[in-house]
This record gives C-alpha cells, structure tokens and sequence, in this order.
C-alpha cells in the first residue's frame, strides 16, 4: 500500500495541470487517491484472485469514507471552539443574558443564559409533545393491521423530508394568525415537535419490527392480552432503538432555526414563561449573533455554536447510558432487583417447606 501510494503521489504530481482537467489543492488531492486506487487494484491483482481485490478496494474506500467523516467533524469542532474560545473562557457567558448588553461592549459583559434555558424549554415541550405521539405512532404502525397503516407511513415517509421552514409557517399561521396567540417558546415546541415526529416514528417503526415474532406469540400462547404484549415484551425488547430514535428526533430538533425564529421570534432577556412572550434558542442565538459586524457579537456566535454542540454531546451520552444494552438485555440496576426478589422467593419458600 506505501509502494502504491508514492507512486499515485509520483503519477499525480506530473499529470497534475497538464491532463487532468483538476486545478487546486482539493482536485490534486482527488487525483492522486484516483490514481492510488488504480495503482493499488493493479499491484494486489497480480498475487490475488478478483474477489480479493475488489474485497481489499472496497475495504480502502470504507477507510477513507470514516476517515473523511471524522476528519471533517473535527475540523468542524476545532474552528468553532477556535473562533469562540475567546468568550467560552468568562463565566458571565453562561450566567447573563444580553438584556443589558450592547454589541459593542466587551466579552466580560452579557451571555447567553437566556438562550440555554429558552433550548431546554422549547426542547422539553417539543419532547412532550413528539415522544408519546410518535412511539404511539410507531406502535400502531407496527402492532396493528389496521387499513390505515399504508397511508399513515406514506404520510410519515413525506414529513421526513419536510422543511423546517413549513412548519413554522405553519404554526405561524395556525397558532399566531387564525386563533390569535402570540408568538411564544409553546409555539416554538409545537413547530419543533413538527420536524420530531416522523423521525421518531419512522425510526421506531424500524425497530419495533425488528422484535423476534416469537416473543409475541409467547406472550399471547400465556394468555397475555395485546396491550399487555407491547408494553411488558415488544417496548422493553426495543427500548435501546426506542431511545435511539427519540434521540435523533431531539437531534434533529435541536439544531432547528426557522421553526424557532417564526414562532418565537428573538428575545435577549431571560422568559420562563413558555406561554408568553418571544424566548429565544441556542441556534437562533448563534444564527443572530454572527449576523452583527462586530467582533465581540461574532465571537458570542460561535461561542453559542459550541455550547449546542456540547448540549448535543451529553444527549448522546445519555442515549448511550439509557438504550445502550443490546435488545432484551438487563442493565445492572434490573438484575440486580430480579436477584432480590429471587432471593426473597427463595426464603419465603424455604420458610413453607420448614413449616410444613
């Protein structure tokens, strides 16, 4: 592979400009793993049979893929904590809003608390909303063989691909203009809760098919009604899927602009109230503050775009803490409740046997 490389390296570097209709360093950089894979193919082939080599190319292309993939997220998160690292290093950025904060005035002054508490709001009232109605969802889709399912998931399937800026709009038209609420975190959640759904319906409908069939047929061969086949075999089997899904709905509604900026609309105090009033998030923030020519506002930007993706990092955390065991499988917490109650049947039954 080292031979094969210095040779695409030597090959690139003299048709680079000359044939190859490629100009900079990114087309010189896809020349030269063009002509490295073709390199590579050729020398493999000559001591292994076609199915190794198209195995070992292919193996390379996945290699280079997730290297691409990490290169590139890293990159991503090494600007952003670069271009806001100046104002992620003062305390006030997490404990002020910018109530009493000019654009002009230094980093020392103004934060962005307003915005993280608005996100956890907005998010918790988006969740209430998206979580029930969309395992629900899933369930029906899945547990039932009703006539309704095919147009119910095509239905779904189109919202999946349904622009941010569609449901806000409307929401926008339903909530704020025809029944004359004011713009609101609450509406805000209802536009998010929007662009929640089909991801976690879909997501669970994929993996609540994935329960072994045989699970439900034991559990109704013992009598067990349906009701009782979902939420006591068929939910807990998939509940690591099940968290997965609604953590790429929270993901998805996180990072959400539009939605926020229509129903909402910008505030630089702090509303606790989700009812009342503009509350402002953490990707309108960031989206609001790089807009302004200053400065300090660009830096609070992209200081605000790390702490999102912060917020994001300790959601999958927890994803992983809650739904990371494989399907069926007892974390510590519930083994360990199954070995006390076995132990106490244990005694209760010896106490029986020595009484009789």
């Amino acid at each position: 592979m080292g031979g094969a490389a210095l040779c695409a390296l030597s090959v690139s570097l003299l048709l680079f400009g000359q044939i190859a209709p490629l100009s900079g360093v990114l087309g010189f950089v896809l020349l030269t793993y063009a002509v490295f894979l073709l390199v590579y193919a050729v020398l493999i082939s000559f001591s292994e049979t076609r199915p190794v080599v198209v195995d070992k190319v292919m193996s390379v292309l996945l290699f280079t893929a997730a290297a691409t993939a990490i290169l590139v997220l890293g990159s991503v998160i090494i600007f952003v904590l670069l271009r806001g690292r100046a104002a992620l290093v003062h305390t006030n950025f997490y404990t002020q809003d910018m109530s009493a904060t000019g654009p002009s005035e230094p980093l020392t002054s103004g934060g962005i608390k307003h915005a993280i508490i608005g996100t956890l709001v907005i998010m918790t009232g988006a969740i209430a909303i998206s979580v029930p109605l969309g395992l629900t969802c899933a369930v029906f889709l899945t547990e039932t063989r009703s006539k309704l399912g095919r147009p119910v998931r095509t239905i779904v399937d189109a919202m999946t691909a349904l622009p941010s800026i569609v449901a806000g709009l409307f929401i926008f038209a339903t909530w704020v203009l025809i029944f004359g609420f004011e713009r609101s975190g609450l509406a805000a959640s209802m536009a998010v809760s929007i662009m929640m759904l089909p991801i976690i319906i879909r997501s669970g409908d994929v993996v609540l098919r994935l329960v072994p069939g045989n699970l439900r047929e034991a559990s109704a061969a013992l009598g067990a009604p349906t009701w009782r086949t979902v939420w006591h075999v068929v939910v807990p089997t998939a509940r690591s899927g099940l968290t997965t899904s609604v953590i790429l709905g929270v993901a998805r509604g996180v990072g959400e602009t539009a939605p926020v900026l229509l129903t909402s609309g910008f505030a630089a105090g702090l509303n606790l109230n989700p009812s009342k009033n503009p509350m402002v998030s953490l990707p309108l923030a960031a989206f609001v503050f790089v807009r302004s020519p200053q400065a300090e506002m660009i830096a609070r930007g992209f200081a605000t775009a790390a702490v999102l993706m912060v917020l994001v990092l300790v959601l999958f955390t927890l994803a992983r803490v809650v739904g990371g065991h494989p399907a069926g499988q007892l974390n510590r917490r519930q083994a360990a409740r199954l070995t006390r109650r076995s132990q106490r049947d244990v005694i209760r039954f010896n106490k029986k046997v020595q009484s009789a």
